[in-house]
């Protein structure tokens, strides 16, 4: 599926965002269908750190990645993505902004930040996240500011259903 159309990976808050404030599943149901239909066609995807994030829930939002969606989470275990989270965490290591126990966070296996990063570094491909650029933050590290370091491109939901030209 990764290939010459794949333009997006989704970070966690996107998804569940999406399900607990605005489009939930009991109303919005075109919503995921068309997450999955953009999945499908290989233009969207999410990462497995992401489905290990989601699978924790109990609720519509894991039945969905498990059932509907569970495709189109991609391995992080890939040589080039690898890769990319070396270059991830070590420019984080370096950044005298963020207090250590952020760097600890951003790093921890059991959280998908770094390694949505690193896919999308790895695969030239735009984050999606409702997580926003902060010139000043310590205490935590944005998506959007490591997305500025490494000049990648992020948006947040409503520009994606923009540029996929998204209708109910």
């Amino acid at each position: 599926m990764v290939g010459h159309t794949l333009k997006y990976v989704l970070d966690t808050n996107v998804l569940i965002e999406a399900s607990r404030r605005y489009y939930s599943f009991e109303f919005a149901k075109p919503f995921w269908d068309s997450l999955c239909e953009h999945g499908k066609n290989g233009v969207i995807c999410s990462i497995d750190k992401v489905f290990d994030e989601l699978k924790n829930g109990d609720d519509a939002l894991k039945n969905w990645a498990v059932g509907d969606f569970h495709n189109y989470f991609l391995s992080t275990q890939q040589p080039d993505v690898l890769l990319a989270y070396a270059r991830i965490v070590q420019w984080a290591q370096a950044q005298a902004q963020f207090i250590q126990r952020a760097k600890d966070v951003f790093m921890d296996d059991k959280t998908a930040d770094a390694w949505v990063l690193a896919f999308a570094l790895a695969k030239g491909v735009k984050v999606v996240t409702h997580e926003v650029f902060s010139a000043e933050v310590q205490k935590r590290i944005p998506i959007p500011n490591v997305c500025r370091a490494f000049s990648m491109d992020c948006c947040d939901t409503f520009a994606l259903l923009k540029e996929l030209k998204f209708t109910f």
